[in-house]
């Protein structure tokens, strides 16, 4: 079963959009730790709604696109220690790490 992230403007959620920057021979092996991170640790975080990876097609950038119930929960993750752990590795294998929260304004979609 394919569960893909609905967005959805009407209900305010915490949105992370994380870039990661990395080598190219390496964009692979980040994306398995960031999937492998988000399904034995933070799909188990209060708040937790969905996490989406998108790879750049020149392998060198990663963007996890992450969505919350609340500012609140994202900052809890962030304070777990098992969480920081997959942060630190992820940062270890990128050359820049760039996460930044959102709001989402609106939305678009074909009929």
């Amino acid at each position: 079963m394919t569960i893909t992230a609905n967005i959805d403007s009407s209900r305010p959620v915490a949105t992370l959009i994380n870039v990661f920057t990395v080598a190219p021979e390496r964009q692979q092996e980040l994306v398995a730790l960031l999937a492998r991170a988000t399904e034995t640790t933070m799909k188990h975080q209060p708040g937790f709604i969905c996490a989406n990876f998108h790879l750049s097609q020149d392998g060198e950038r990663v963007i996890n696109y992450a969505q919350w119930e609340t500012e609140e929960h994202y900052w809890a993750m962030r304070a777990n220690p098992e969480a920081q752990l997959h942060m630190t590795e992820a940062a270890a294998i990128a050359t820049d790490v760039q996460p930044r929260l959102f709001h989402v304004q609106s939305t678009h979609a074909r009929p």
